[in-house]
């Protein structure tokens, strides 16, 4: 029996089909909204999930107290307006929220006075065009086109798709990233360490895609990702050796390559809000971006 709304439960191995279904119909655009992400993220934000009238629910518990956007047919104004009643009786949240709803609620919802639309920049997701990240032609793409052939020019290197025969090797590197970069001392790398954990140790169960770089026949670099939906691909995780130059931008070349050549976009998640990161995501030219929006009574 699956949980209806006011009821809720953790995320499981055993929802995946149940709620990939759901995923499926939707055809998500955000990066949030596969299994695997919301499988992998749930204790950092203590997610449970429910259903409501053929829609998924899902409810974090970070900071509060709010909603993710229902997944499931429009019309879903009312759904909102319920949801939020509920988080102030039931929770006692003052200012209920939705976030990181996605364009098509914001057009669906765009006339309701009672409620207000902020676009969430930090949230926004960067795509690009799986043929620019494969090929990395032209000017725009010249210092990342450098980085492969330097990397290619230095080392002797293999690609291998990620399997159960290399994910101690990744885990590892893993954890020697974490040491170098003192995630003890940072919760969001905390929190995204275990993420990875997760995810490698369920690689078999979630079903998701990976690759790795072997050097000298050792992983120096590993990436997953899985189908968001008919047309992109996400990526969910990529880690490499720092030391190894021209690591990340190989990884990243050779998994487009190799396992979504046939998959116009890549969705390559946001940058939330990190300088750095944002500039990592923009240097790659991406082709739009997604945008998200959160949701909140006037």
């Amino acid at each position: 029996m699956q949980p209806q709304f006011p009821e809720f439960k953790p995320f499981e191995l055993q929802d995946r089909d149940f709620i990939l279904e759901i995923l499926n119909k939707y055809q998500p655009p955000t990066s949030e909204w596969t299994f695997t992400n919301l499988f992998i993220w749930r204790n950092h934000y203590q997610f449970q999930w429910t259903v409501y009238q053929d829609n998924l629910i899902v409810l974090c518990a970070n900071n509060g107290f709010y909603f993710f956007q229902p997944i499931g047919p429009s019309s879903r104004l009312e759904l909102i307006r319920l949801l939020f009643k509920w988080l102030k009786h039931e929770k006692g949240e003052k200012a209920p929220c939705i976030e990181k709803a996605d364009q098509r609620l914001a057009k669906e919802i765009e006339g309701a006075n009672d409620l207000l639309i902020e676009p969430t920049r930090d949230q926004f997701d960067y795509v690009y065009r799986s043929e620019d990240l494969i090929r990395l032609s032209g000017r725009k793409f010249h210092q990342k086109k450098n980085h492969v052939n330097n990397f290619l020019k230095t080392y002797q290197f293999e690609y291998k798709s990620l399997s159960e025969n290399n994910i101690k090797e990744c885990l590892e590197l893993a954890e020697t990233w974490c040491k170098l970069y003192r995630c003890e001392e940072d919760m969001n790398l905390l929190s995204e360490w275990e993420a990875i954990r997760e995810a490698l140790t369920n690689f078999s169960a979630l079903k998701i895609q990976g690759g790795v770089i072997l050097v000298n026949n050792k992983v120096e670099a590993f990436i997953l990702g899985e189908l968001l939906n008919n047309q992109t691909a996400v990526v969910h995780i990529e880690k490499a050796n720092p030391e190894i130059n021209g690591s990340y931008a190989i990884i990243n070349q050779q998994f487009c390559e190799k396992t979504w050549r046939g998959v116009p976009y890549i969705n390559r998640e946001q940058d939330l809000g990190e300088p750095g990161l944002r500039q990592a995501k923009l240097s790659y030219n991406p082709d739009h971006l997604v945008e998200k929006y959160r949701i909140k009574l006037v």
